[in-house]
């Protein structure tokens, strides 16, 4: 069974020590996604359709809205990896072009060798992360930029970017995936939401789908699939006694087992097993 041993909520985003020994759903981001092995079996993950492997020597990037699932071999033993999932706001507050790592054409490739200087600095956030007490934000926010702006140095477009004069996120193009999105989003507790964010837009469903793929590269579902994981997140950090069946209800779940199980596909724990391993820096 897949577990998370030790999460970190901050401005920065999140940090997460899972131990995984089963494939997750296709997903996505808003945030710029980087993988990194700790121990156990050398591993795989598919980024937009292609497999890419995790092992000790290379680690796997994922652009914000990529659609992508962890994808080990049948019957293999667990892995556990250093998933990182990090805001583009915070970024930009060491560097204001940084806030392009938002943009779904940021990282060059979606599996790269990792440097020695790379993984020893991965070395350092996993034993921090391992250790019994708080890590301090200051040193948590150090650790994260020190081992990021080396692979942002090495693997990234944003200079490209940068020069082009490119906005710092995909923006989406089509008047009617931007109503649609924002309606979606303001109607998480929506039990039907893509026929209801279709009507609202005067389309069919069909068309909706069809019109969202070809403006995003992923599907509606994608998008509102992150939008109630961001949700849970945010709501199991900060409720560490409120129960599930009203996070399951204020996220369109007619059963709490429901929303138990689409949390496991995406992140590998349960909703309770990964609210008891959340240390957040909310208000620090």
């Amino acid at each position: 069974m897949s577990i998370a041993q030790r999460v970190f909520h901050g401005r920065f985003g999140r940090v997460a020590l899972l131990n995984m020994d089963r494939s997750l759903v296709t997903h996505t981001h808003s945030e710029c996604h980087v993988l990194v092995k700790v121990s156990g079996e050398d591993t795989y993950f598919n980024v937009n359709g292609r497999r890419v492997p995790l092992s000790d020597r290379t680690a796997v990037l994922v652009n914000a809205w990529e659609p992508h699932f962890y994808d080990p071999q049948p019957g293999a033993a667990a892995t556990v990896i250093l998933a990182l999932y990090i805001e583009p706001a915070w970024l930009a507050t060491a560097q204001q072009s940084l806030a392009l790592s938002g943009r779904p054409d940021f990282f060059a490739q979606p599996c790269i060798e990792l440097s020695s200087r790379n993984r020893t600095l991965a070395d350092i956030l996993v034993a921090e992360a391992h250790g019994c007490g708080i890590v301090p934000k200051e040193r948590m926010e150090f650790m994260l930029f020190d081992f990021l702006i080396e692979l942002i140095e090495d693997f990234s477009s944003w200079r490209h970017l940068s020069l082009l004069g490119a906005p710092s996120s995909g923006e989406f193009r089509d008047a009617r995936v931007r109503r649609g999105t924002a309606w979606l989003l303001e109607h998480l507790d929506d039990p039907n939401p893509i026929d209801n964010a279709a009507r609202a837009c005067g389309l069919s469903r069909a068309h909706f789908f069809a019109l969202f793929k070809k403006d995003t590269g992923m599907t509606p579902t994608l998008l509102l699939n992150d939008a109630r994981m961001r949700r849970a997140f945010a709501w199991l950090e900060r409720e560490r006694s409120g129960t599930l069946g009203l996070l399951s209800e204020n996220l369109g779940f007619s059963e709490q087992g429901h929303f138990t199980r689409f949390f496991q596909q995406h992140i590998g724990a349960s909703p309770s097993q990964y609210r008891r391993v959340v240390d957040s820096y909310a208000g620090v």
